[in-house]
């Protein structure tokens, strides 16, 4: 734990209700994940590399319309300032009306949801090419050995085993049997590399047009519309961005809403009718206890079919 005297700190004061641990929840990258940690007063402590440098950050709850930053390092004055889009207080889903009874019911249940926006490009796209064609617990594992072996320490008065994320100039330098020891095989770890070689260009996609997001990111070899919409979600915070290519989710969709297993295309043209929120209603289905998965068929993680 490095200590620091310096804190920035802000406070948003939310318009509609919301759940800090649940906006939050797919930033984490499986249990230990050195960059994300909740502690047992349930606040939650994050680390990043901003434009102006690293940060550690703790956020807490109050009530259900307030949420408290403290930030330490060289890049806390910035993420302060970008507080309301990291919790999500921007995120506008007065024009989501669901007519599947489920859907209604779990909006109904849960209108503190909110998809927040890091900004941050390559802290969303290197966990989700991990991902691709392998189970989210080995992707997680390999992030936590990468994270610890090419993160720096976290600044201020971070928990204890906490890191920042590597930039991308450290992902740029990972040799090839490091990627190995991580379990990563070539063609991930190639596709790493690649966007880390453009990341200047990559990160200035979050001022983008959504299309045109996707556009950038998918002409990078190895990233498909899979993982675009995995970034998508994370970094900024597109309600729309249905991850297609996903092992599981046209399934899940099905059995949920439909009672019965459908594909990708089905899957598509059946959510159609709900842009631009059909991630929120994957988000509903998952946070609300609706998300119905086969028993059967073998577990495994995502594959981004836009690859091959």
């Amino acid at each position: 734990m490095t200590a620091s005297l310096e804190v920035a700190e802000a406070t948003v004061t939310a318009r509609r209700p919301l759940d800090v641990a649940m906006t939050f929840q797919p930033l984490q990258h499986g249990k230990g994940d050195p960059c994300h940690r909740k502690a047992v007063d349930g606040s939650i402590w994050r680390t990043s590399v901003q434009n102006s440098g690293p940060v550690t950050y703790r956020l807490t709850q109050p009530d259900r319309h307030t949420v408290r930053c403290e930030a330490w390092g060289a890049g806390s004055e910035e993420l302060v300032a970008g507080l309301g889009h990291l919790v999500g207080d921007h995120d506008d889903c007065q024009d989501f009306t669901p007519e599947h009874p489920i859907l209604v019911e779990a909006h109904r249940r849960f209108p503190h949801l909110r998809l927040g926006r890091t900004d941050r490009l390559m802290e969303a796209l290197v966990p989700a090419i991990l991902e691709q064609r392998v189970h989210g617990i080995a992707a997680s594992a390999s992030w936590r050995r990468l994270v610890w072996k090419f993160g720096e320490p976290a600044p201020g008065p971070a928990p204890d085993g906490m890191r920042l994320p590597p930039t991308a100039e450290a992902w740029r330098r990972v040799p090839s049997w490091e990627f190995h020891r991580a379990n990563v095989d070539p063609s991930r770890a190639r596709t790493i590399v690649r966007c880390a070689q453009v990341a200047d260009r990559l990160e200035k996609v979050i001022d983008l047009p959504r299309e045109e997001a996707n556009r950038r990111l998918m002409s990078i070899p190895g990233v498909g519309i899979w993982t675009a919409a995995e970034v998508a979600q994370r970094a900024l915070g597109d309600s729309d961005a249905l991850s297609v290519g996903d092992y599981h989710l046209a399934a899940v969709v099905g059995w949920s809403l439909l009672g019965k297993p459908i594909d990708d295309a089905e899957m598509v043209a059946y959510l159609e009718p709900i842009r631009p929120h059909r991630y929120r209603a994957i988000r509903l289905l998952q946070v609300s206890g609706s998300a119905v998965k086969p028993k059967f068929g073998p577990r495994t993680a995502p594959v981004d079919h836009s690859r091959h």
